[in-house]
């Protein structure tokens, strides 16, 4: 009964230490949150205080969007909810011409032909597998053709006989056919990465060269809370915005205000203040100065400094590393050891590589490093 009790009050939901490296770990929550002070009490969520009327809760976040991707935009919650909503306004009952190579499988078993499906537009394939040109996408709009779909295959890599129009292309096409062009993004990098090695397509450079409506994650590369954004032009945002399902899609209290404080960050170019960023901008040289003083602090812990490397994950720049300095241990029994670190409090959450226990430090905060040690040392 004792033991019983206790459980109840253990939440389910707690700290955990992202020892892995993996910056946007799915099972972890993704992109660790930037500090935010939840308001307690009451709140003007739905409440135009100024006007002292009935006001939108979207506003928390639109006038920041607006600022940051050049365009008017709103958030429901999650890109899978995005893309629904945008399909489901925009083409229900008509065509999306979309190339079979952008036909991903985003996680979990979700699927882009099954999320068009449930919106109730009709998927018009083009194009094979590994090559699409823009003349397939001409040859394919007809009468009931509603939008173009461009896809990012942000989580996979095709190489070798491949073709893709180029984004301009498509630009020109739906400008000539009258037929707008909706990109999903996926990732939402808002930053330029390519000083850390990392090219992903930028939602700013997509909306200026005249894609008519972009959707993207809140929780990958942006930086934020769980959330799926659409940017684009004000009349199909609107249109999103009055379909009944954005109600029902819509974010609560506690995530917009995670995600204002994402997009205030970003907006004033505050980077070091968006955790994953900030751990995607650490260097080799950083991470090899910490890697070597966490090490003198393992006190009889069988550990020492190797060259690897941490990924970004999340559905996000496969086949694109960061070069890294690891931690690595040799427990007498690894898994045991790992075990130990996972069931602590709070957890510690490693990798076993080659028969040794590997500590990335790049997604690990300086506050949590004592705690880090501790455990370490107790793993024997």
């Amino acid at each position: 009964m004792e033991r019983n009790l206790i459980e109840l009050e253990r939440p389910s939901l707690r700290h955990v230490i992202n020892a892995t490296g993996v910056v946007l770990h799915t099972n972890l929550g993704r992109a660790p949150l930037a500090p935010f002070e939840p308001l307690f009490g009451y709140s003007n969520l739905e409440y135009d205080l100024a006007a002292g009327r009935r006001g939108k809760r979207d506003v928390h976040a639109s006038q920041l969007l607006e600022r940051l991707t050049g365009a008017p935009g709103i958030a429901v919650n999650n890109n899978a909810a995005a893309i629904y909503l945008a399909l489901n306004e925009l083409a229900a009952g008509f065509e999306v011409v979309v190339s079979r190579g952008e036909l991903i499988e985003i996680g979990d078993g979700f699927r882009i032909p099954e999320i068009m499906q449930s919106s109730g537009a009709i998927l018009r394939e083009v194009g094979t597998t590994n090559r699409t040109h823009v003349d397939d996408y001409g040859e394919a709009i007809n009468e009931r053709t509603r939008l173009l779909l461009r896809v990012h295959p942000s989580n996979f890599r095709m190489e070798g006989f491949t073709a893709r129009p180029a984004l301009g292309e498509l630009v020109a096409l739906a400008k000539e056919r009258g037929v707008p062009l909706y990109e999903d993004l996926g990732s939402g990098c808002v930053t330029d990465l390519r000083a850390f090695g990392i090219e992903e397509p930028l939602v700013g450079d997509s909306l200026r060269a005249g894609v008519n409506l972009v959707s993207f994650s809140g929780d990958k590369l942006l930086g934020g809370p769980q959330a799926g954004i659409l940017a684009g032009d004000a009349e199909l945002v609107a249109r999103l915005r009055r379909n009944p399902m954005f109600r029902a899609l819509r974010l609560d209290k506690l995530i917009y205000q995670a995600l204002e404080t994402t997009l205030r960050n970003l907006v004033l170019e505050r980077w070091d203040q968006i955790p994953a960023l900030r751990m995607i901008a650490q260097s080799s040289e950083r991470l090899r100065a910490r890697a070597e003083d966490f090490v003198q602090r393992l006190d009889g812990v069988p550990a020492s400094v190797i060259e690897g490397s941490s990924v970004i994950g999340g559905g996000s720049t496969p086949g694109q590393p960061l070069q890294s300095w690891l931690i690595a241990i040799d427990y007498p029994d690894v898994v045991q050891a790992e075990k130990r670190c996972r069931l602590s409090d709070p957890s510690v959450v490693a990798r076993i590589e080659e028969g040794r226990l590997l500590i990335d430090l790049r997604t690990v905060f300086a506050h949590e490093e004592d705690h880090l040690a501790r455990t370490l040392k107790s793993g024997q």
